[in-house]
């Protein structure tokens, strides 16, 4: 039977990031994508190539656009290699810091609970903004400037005191990154190449963004992160449709699919194959992640019963501007002109300190493609468009005959025929924070739905109220979608069904998209999102993946370090590590990301560890804020112009006996440190990490405190070389102080690699102070591990050494 180090299944956000990370990592990847390769110049733009664009394998279509109808909600996807960068509007918006919210209440009941914050993202952020070439709409420059309905909505901002910006779009405007924006110029290829070997295009401004870019301007992920990853070797196969999902006897997972070979041929069945992994990512989408876990959940016992919850749109609402004026004149939209969104509009949350606003959102400006600007010339909607909007709705809905209530193609043609798409009208797109309190299950066999846009309707009303202020001031008449008044809506943001938690009664996966209970097996897609992004959710959703795999990667070297026959404790929450034991070459392939395994500068490795030796690893993560130019930890701590900082480290005890007996209890310490805004993600050239030392001349008395000694030296990104000095004090008192204690770190950052006895001289850079958060606690537990014999010993040894000394700092005082 086949067999890969890890299987991605999907090639949208989340699993094309995997993909990537983990193939240039040296794992053998391989991705299953159930819909075509489109190059350049092969989406669909006839009325015959349309008729054929739609997915329903039992009829014969094979094509991108996916189509599902719930109770209260619509929604298309794609399917095709690359996902939803096919047709999504190329947005690459970062989610407010203020709107990952905690344990609040959701209107129709629970709670909402981010368990990642807006500093655990923004480093993935940069990467997937970089790799994605993000770069807002050049309106400064000649001939972009010439894009009447971005000034329109620059000018409606204004006039009602709202946020506008020119969000970044993952659209190449120039032939290479920083050179000078110019129409349909060639796009220099990166140096990873392109998988379909078709020149490339910079945009010339058509619309067509949602509906498949033929010029290739679109920087989507078949462009980017999949090119990238088959230059890495990832085997990626389109038209493979995965149909279930199993544990594998023994470790990691089985994964059966069907190759799509005749893309012709009506209610065929092709036969079915089975791969092996060590590691599965799902990457299938909302609909279709959530669909195969729900399809096998007889295959995962124990499986959290939040699996199908927090279901959400992200808010997506459509309506419409039309017959926009200036004073007596038609005032000129051209919604066609540009891509398909150029302009963002934010609306402010109360997370964000304003009183009574509710929850925020986001109004951009739509697009329709520019070869219907025939309709603009004569102002002539005649039956040929009208027949064309049918034919395409009918399209949608012929699907899906068995739904109650689905052809609203008169009231689309009626909406269209009165000059919806006109010079002077404008779609307008609507998203924000809306309740994630809908659930997907299996009805018949097949995906269903329930939710409502009631519970969200404060935030959908004032959305619309803010879009009919902007038609005010542009003199334009306000229309709603027609399916609005059925209380329905349109999403293309589906969130949501296997959402990440704290612990499996809240969630299905972790705070890094691993499976509750099931290690390896993760969620890197829009299911795992807890709630809704705000704005446009793809680059979330990409950021998410990307500190799936840096973990993944992590764990695998962590294991390979531990000598590969890991001993693990599960935690509280029953979530285990990741399996598998990976490539030879693993996360120290080399990474443009920066290093982030456990194992840089000066690892020896388990070749180090003398025979009959037992070493044991921890993994550890820490995170908080320094000021620079400050020498007081607590002072540091709470600056006003402190900078986050923060570290993850492997720490490895090479003889376990060795490490308990002598005073010093030194281990090594391996990893990196984040400097915010010095240099960022920075290895660790050399670190020592001592647990529980006595310290000198205490004159408290040594047996009433014990110190936790960090020492890490790295160099900045301006080349400095910096040592990471930290100590954990842990005092002698009531045991509530536990937690506190062993939890915080205060750190000082000195100028230069410093050792202990020359820390008294040294020139102190920054002073803060550094702390575990509770979940990464929880996580830190799964990743001990032991190399070498008796290990389960070793490590009983190495917990009752750890507890012994807590209670000689904490325990009461002998009578």
């Amino acid at each position: 039977m086949e067999h890969a180090d890890a299987v991605v299944v999907g090639s949208g956000f989340g699993g094309s990031v995997a993909a990537y990370r983990l193939a240039e990592a040296g794992q053998s990847v391989v991705l299953l994508e159930r819909g075509q390769p489109y190059p350049p110049g092969a989406f669909p733009r006839s009325p015959a190539e349309m008729g054929r664009a739609f997915w329903d394998p039992d009829a014969g279509l094979h094509g991108m656009f996916d189509v599902w109808r719930f109770k209260g909600c619509d929604s298309v996807v794609s399917s095709g290699l690359g996902g939803g960068s096919l047709i999504y509007a190329n947005v690459l918006l970062r989610k407010d810091e203020n709107w990952f919210v905690h344990d609040r209440p959701l209107p129709g009941g629970g709670y909402e609970r981010w368990p990642v914050s807006r500093a655990d993202l923004d480093p993935h952020y940069d990467a997937v903004e970089k790799m994605m070439g993000a770069t807002p709409y050049p309106l400064d420059q000649v001939p972009f400037d010439d894009t009447p309905k971005t000034h329109a909505m620059q000018d409606a901002a204004a006039e009602l005191g709202l946020q506008s910006t020119l969000p970044p779009l993952a659209v190449s405007f120039a032939s290479e990154p920083g050179g000078a924006p110019a129409l349909s110029l060639p796009i220099v290829d990166a140096g990873y190449g392109n998988l379909h070997g078709v020149p490339r295009r910079t945009c010339r401004l058509c619309g067509e963004c949602d509906i498949g870019c033929n010029e290739g301007a679109k920087n989507s992920l078949d462009h980017t992160y999949l090119s990238a990853a088959a230059h890495h070797g990832a085997d990626i196969r389109t038209s493979h449709e995965v149909k279930a999902l199993r544990p594998r006897q023994g470790g990691g997972y089985e994964v059966d699919y069907v190759h799509h070979e005749d893309l012709t041929a009506k209610k065929s069945r092709p036969a079915v194959r089975t791969i092996t992994c060590d590691r599965l990512i799902l990457g299938a989408g909302t609909y279709g992640t959530t669909f195969l876990l729900l399809r096998s959940r007889d295959a995962f016992p124990g499986l959290s019963d939040a699996l199908g919850t927090r279901f959400s749109g992200n808010g997506d609402l459509l309506t419409f501007l039309m017959r926009a004026k200036d004073r007596n004149r038609v005032r000129p939209l051209n919604a066609s002109r540009g891509p398909v969104i150029t302009t963002a509009i934010r609306l402010p949350d109360e997370l964000d300190g304003v009183p009574g606003a509710g929850r925020g959102a986001y109004i951009q400006d739509g697009g329709y493609p520019g070869f219907t600007d025939w309709i603009v010339d004569s102002f002539d909607i005649g039956n040929d468009f009208e027949r064309a909007v049918k034919f395409l709705w009918d399209r949608f809905t012929d699907l899906f005959r068995d739904a109650p209530d689905t052809n609203l193609s008169k009231e689309i043609s009626e909406l269209i025929g009165d000059g919806a798409l006109t010079v002077s009208s404008l779609p307008l797109l609507g998203m924000g924070r809306d309740a994630a309190d809908g659930r997907l299950h299996l009805k018949d066999g097949r995906l269903a739905a329930d939710w409502t846009s009631e519970t969200s309707e404060e935030l959908f009303n004032r959305v619309r109220k803010t879009m009919q202020r902007i038609a005010d001031v542009l003199g334009a008449d306000y229309a709603d979608n027609p399916m609005w008044f059925r209380k329905r809506i349109i999403t293309v943001h589906p969130l949501g069904g296997a959402p990440m938690g704290v612990h499996p009664a809240e969630g299905v996966c972790d705070a890094f998209g691993e499976v509750f209970g099931f290690p390896g097996l993760y969620i890197a897609d829009g299911a795992a999102i807890p709630g809704a992004v705000g704005p446009n959710p793809s680059l979330t959703i990409a950021a998410q993946a990307d500190r799936l795999a840096t973990r993944l990667l992590e764990d695998a070297s962590a294991q390979r370090s531990a000598g590969g026959s890991a001993m693990t404790v599960p935690s509280t929450t029953g979530a285990g590590p990741a399996g598998g034991t990976g490539s030879p070459d693993g996360a120290e392939s080399g990474s443009a990301y920066g290093p982030e395994s456990g194992s840089h500068g000066g690892s020896r490795g388990p070749s180090a560890v003398a025979a009959g030796r037992t070493s044991l690893s921890f993994t550890e993560e820490m995170k908080g804020f320094v000021t620079y130019g400050e020498t007081d930890p607590q002072i540091g701590e709470l600056a006003g112009d402190r900078r986050r900082l923060s570290f993850r480290l492997t720490i490895t005890a090479e003889d376990t006996d060795g490490f308990l007996a002598e005073p010093d209890h030194e281990a090594r310490a391996e990893g990196w440190v984040d400097a915010s805004g010095h240099g960022g993600r920075c290895p660790v050239e050399e670190g020592t990490f001592n647990l529980f030392v006595e310290p000198e001349n205490d004159r408290d008395g040594a047996e009433e405190r014990r110190l936790m000694k960090y020492r890490l030296f790295y160099t900045d990104g301006a080349g400095e070389r910096r040592t990471l000095s930290g100590v954990k004090n842990v005092r002698h008192g009531p045991a509530t102080r536990i937690w506190s204690d062993t939890s915080t770190l205060y750190v000082r950052l000195l100028d230069g690699h410093v050792g202990e006895d020359e820390e008294e001289g040294a020139q102190v850079v920054a002073a803060g102070v550094l702390q575990i958060q509770l979940t990464d606690f929880a996580r830190q537990l799964t990743t001990f591990r032991t190399s070498g014999p008796d290990g389960v010993e070793k490590l009983i040894s190495f917990g009752r050494f750890f507890a012994g000394e807590l209670w000689e700092v904490y325990g009461p005082d002998p009578a």
